[in-house]
């Protein structure tokens, strides 16, 4: 039996076959569609979700149950000691506090540890590859929740929303300020920071959205993050759910901005998709957890 395993759920961004390639398990997160539930990458494709999304249909997100939790953990237990359980932010979802629980009780009690570091989409999926260089690295379960719950705070992404209709759906801004953003070609751009996503800036058309964000976040790079710049030890993350010649157009632009940083792109989770809609664009930036040993 190997040591140590890792458990994410479908808000990384990370798809069921991405991790068989990287050894770790995915629990997908389940939507109401019209009434009937669909898991995500599972029994609903990203293609059908957003056909659904733009035809008009009820859709809202969901908690897993605690036994679709117990039972993916129960599977990972067989071919690991212990798992690192890492969650969508608590900041974003109850499923973490959930989970947290569960992980209290037998038989997960001292098995199971669950790391809540604020991240959704390409930050909790960077998440997940430092947790695995970490266990290559020879830490502890123990250690490795407590170098990534104290890293939490050293990460920033901005989105791009090109519509304002699903946030208007789901409560975040009134009818009038939706309707009258469509009027002005507002793009309002959303912050997500320290597991939690809020506005940020409006902007009248997505090219003074896109400057406005790599403004933000080379900001964010010579300021707070700049150690870790410094040190060549900053990741550069981008996230889209637009089309993939638009996603493409705007990876080239992050990389004219930053040349010699690589950037890791994903397409949006389909969590925060419902929120955002079709063609959303988001860039980031993640440290890289400093190493303690207990």
């Amino acid at each position: 039996m190997k040591s140590i395993g890792v458990v994410t759920d479908s808000h990384s961004s990370i798809t069921q076959a991405e991790a068989r390639r990287l050894g770790i398990y995915v629990l997908p997160m389940p939507f109401y569609i019209d009434g009937q539930v669909y898991y995500e990458d599972i029994t609903l494709s990203r293609e059908d979700f957003f056909e659904k999304l733009d035809s008009g249909a009820d859709i809202s997100t969901s908690q897993p149950s605690p036994s679709e939790v117990m039972q993916l953990w129960d599977k990972a237990l067989e071919e690991f000691r212990q798992i690192l359980y890492i969650p969508i932010s608590s900041g974003l979802s109850g499923s973490c506090a959930t989970a947290a629980a569960l992980a209290q009780e037998e038989p997960y009690e001292g098995r199971v540890l669950v790391v809540d570091n604020g991240r959704v989409s390409t930050p909790l999926h960077r998440s997940v590859l430092d947790c695995l260089e970490l266990i290559d690295e020879g830490f502890s379960a123990a250690e490795i929740k407590e170098i990534l719950e104290q890293s939490k705070d050293q990460m920033s992404i901005y989105i791009g929303v090109d519509t304002l209709e699903h946030l208007k759906k789901g409560g975040r801004i009134t009818p009038a300020a939706a309707l009258l953003g469509s009027v002005l070609h507002i793009k309002p751009i959303l912050k997500l920071n320290v597991g939690l996503l809020d506005s940020f800036k409006k902007c009248r058309g997505l090219a003074k959205a896109k400057k406005a964000m790599i403004e933000a976040i080379t900001h964010d790079m010579e300021t707070t993050f700049k150690a870790w710049k410094d040190r060549g030890e900053l990741y550069l993350l981008a996230a889209s759910s637009a089309s993939e010649e638009d996603t493409a157009q705007w990876v080239g632009e992050i990389q004219k901005a930053f040349p010699g940083m690589e950037v890791m792109c994903d397409r949006l989770s389909l969590g925060v998709s419902c929120h955002i809609g079709h063609g959303g664009l988001g860039i980031g930036c993640s440290c890289r957890p400093e190493r303690r040993k207990s």
